[in-house]
């Protein structure tokens, strides 16, 4: 079950929000909804704006629990400096070791993660995610991480120039018509936590609380594989079953999880890396 969501956005913050996050803070709830002040809270989970972004707030616990989207800076800034470059799993997964430019359909972006990491590698990923909330802090997180990047880090701003977001519910963009077909599109759905597990972090298990479990998470694999040219990657952990009972053509696992892989057309030889 999804957690309800709140909008907190004092009033002198509304005039300076751009258009791309009223938009996205609208799908989450409607202006006149937006809450002004934080003692009028009705909901436990609170999607706050501040003058640095987006922060999604947990006042179930003592200590308030929060967490963004940040490319410039944290565990994604780490791992783009020192994440280990095509010989990641997911690079392999994805078939960056054998051809330059792939073009990705990241279908379940969650906080853009993984999606970053393939931009960084060279890929041009689209986006999409289902959840309005995460949507809203994804957005958010490219376009501070722009602005920032337009005039401070050049490298950056190349890698999210490779990073589109589109406000669309992944299954309906799956099955939407496309003049540039996607080469692969990468599947990463919500498997229930692991509640009992000391390793389950906290903003892990927010995160689970806020998109609730992918019941549907099936229905993606077959438009998936209609609509890839070259292959299909699905992101589950080790003990998750195939995606709708169906055996990949093969696997790469890791400690903690593994990398489905549906091939359909081989990469070409004249795209692969020097």
């Amino acid at each position: 079950m999804k957690t309800p969501v709140s909008v907190l956005c004092p009033a002198p913050l509304r005039e300076d929000l751009p258009d791309v996050l009223v938009n996205a803070l609208n799908d989450v709830t409607a202006v006149p909804d937006w809450l002004d002040a934080e003692d009028t809270l009705p909901a436990s989970l609170v999607l706050a704006v501040t003058r640095d972004g987006l922060e999604l707030r947990d006042h179930r616990l003592k200590k308030p629990l929060t967490t963004r989207v940040d490319f410039v800076t944290g565990a994604k800034a780490h791992r783009r400096k020192f994440g280990g470059g095509k010989s990641q799993a997911i690079a392999k997964a994805v078939g960056v070791n054998k051809a330059r430019g792939i073009t990705v359909l990241d279908a379940t972006a969650g906080m853009g993660g993984d999606a970053f990491v393939l931009a960084t590698l060279g890929c041009s990923v689209r986006m999409c995610e289902r959840s309005p909330t995460v949507r809203a802090m994804l957005a958010d997180g490219l376009h501070r991480a722009r602005i920032y990047s337009a005039e401070a880090d050049a490298e950056l701003f190349e890698i999210l120039s490779r990073m589109e977001l589109v406000a669309v519910d992944s299954l309906v963009h799956l099955q939407s018509e496309f003049s540039d077909v996607p080469q692969v599109v990468y599947l990463d759905p919500m498997f229930p936590a692991r509640k009992k597990s000391a390793e389950v972090k906290k903003d892990m298990q927010l995160f689970h609380d806020l998109v609730g479990a992918d019941a549907d998470a099936d229905g993606l694999l077959e438009p998936a594989l209609a609509l890839a040219s070259h292959r299909v990657v699905v992101k589950r952990p080790k003990i998750a079953p195939f995606l709708a009972g169906q055996a990949p053509g093969y696997q790469l696992e890791g400690k903690a999880g593994r990398f489905d892989i549906y091939p359909l057309k081989a990469f070409a030889e004249t795209a692969k890396t020097d």
